[in-house]
């Protein structure tokens, strides 16, 4: 499993495109000292988004929320489950910032990705996956270089994960220096992940809420989940079956592929409930030879002012069944506004293969702020 291989180089396009570092997490390591080589690389980055980041979830949350979760971090990072708070007490120690800080830094993205997902199977029933991640936040616009402050933030941060242990791979992710949880993974020879926020009343906050003030931890934190599923699960079955019954923090949609012709799903959640959406069945223009997910239901139409499922529906129709392939996919994430001014990077992968290769996006102008 490489960063760079000839079946996922992406085709000539007008965006800009790089390839994003890979560090190892050794999992043998303490949970203290496995990010040190990363977070020492990283920590001046990390330290200029952090402010940028409690000012968004106080826009964003609410003042009233926002508070709430400021007084309670200390005592959120200590309840949450093993090895991730040990890790982020690490982080904060090479990092030189409190354990609440990277906590807050961690339910930041619990909360606000907003991201487009492509399953395809190709000619030869192999199952291919691509990505983009947005940021999904809506402020910070710099009138002159016509971008997000987040995303020029997040840019150097986002880095190629290899999860080792006794020496093996156990699994590869795009990540974030700092962020403990999952977003975006490959198990050669077992899944590939990703995942996509969901809009819901009962959101992550909520489950927040719950968390802290009535201490109902009975509920999964979706980032630490899929990277449990990672690390744990044994087969493309046993991973659908733990993302779809587990109770979660926030709602989400889990995009899932397997290694067998058919085995690839969108999982819409919400906290307790989960809908089932396969390969060969057809919804909202998703062929039954693809799928495609953004940040609305497949059964309602997104809303006009961030319709990206239309465009990247049209451009896998065009594409053609015969024609699917991690290649086709880059092309339809790169199309605008799948591609836009929120974009942090692009990944493509295939569990049957072990293939997987990711690259930070930059979208040329003219192109859609989101």
């Amino acid at each position: 499993m490489t960063s760079n291989n000839e079946g996922a180089e992406p085709s000539t396009t007008e965006a800009n495109t790089d390839l994003i570092p890979l560090y190892v997490v050794n999992l043998d390591l303490s949970p203290l000292q496995r990010w040190a080589p990363l977070i020492i690389d990283k920590r001046h980055m990390l330290h200029k988004l952090v402010d940028d980041v409690k000012e968004l979830l106080e826009s964003l949350a609410g003042e009233k929320i926002f508070t709430t979760l400021m007084k309670n971090l200390d005592s959120l990072a200590a309840t949450l489950p093993y090895p991730y708070y040990e890790e982020i007490v690490g982080i904060a120690g090479y990092s030189n910032l409190p354990p609440s800080v990277i906590t807050l830094y961690n339910v930041f993205y619990e909360v606000f990705t907003l991201c487009t997902s492509i399953l395809a199977q190709d000619p030869d029933g192999n199952i291919v996956h691509g990505r983009n991640l947005d940021t999904g936040v809506f402020l910070g616009w710099d009138k002159k270089n016509k971008t997000w402050k987040v995303a020029e933030l997040l840019h150097p941060l986002t880095v190629h994960l290899q999860f080792k242990k006794e020496g093996k791979v156990i699994f590869e992710s795009t990540s974030f220096a700092g962020y403990v949880g999952i977003l975006t993974a490959v198990r050669k020879d077992s899944f590939s992940l990703s995942l996509n926020k969901r809009f819901s009343w009962n959101g992550g906050f909520m489950g927040l809420l719950e968390w802290i003030l009535f201490k109902d931890h009975s509920q999964s934190w979706v980032s630490f989940l899929t990277r449990e599923v990672m690390q744990e699960g044994k087969d493309y079955e046993d991973a659908k079956q733990i993302l779809s019954k587990s109770r979660l923090l926030a709602p989400v949609y889990f995009i899932l592929g397997g290694t067998k012709p058919g085995e690839g799903c969108i999982i819409t959640r919400d906290r307790d409930h989960s809908d089932l959406l396969n390969l060969w069945t057809t919804a909202n223009g998703s062929g039954s030879w693809y799928l495609v997910q953004t940040n609305y239901d497949h059964w309602k139409q997104p809303p006009f002012f961030d319709d990206r499922r239309t465009p990247a529906n049209w451009c896998m129709v065009e594409g053609g069944a015969t024609n699917a392939s991690l290649r086709l996919i880059y092309n339809v994430l790169s199309t605008k506004p799948v591609l836009n001014k929120e974009t942090i990077y692009t990944t493509l992968m295939s569990a049957k293969s072990g293939e997987f290769s990711s690259w930070l996006r930059y979208c040329p102008d003219p192109c859609w702020p989101w």
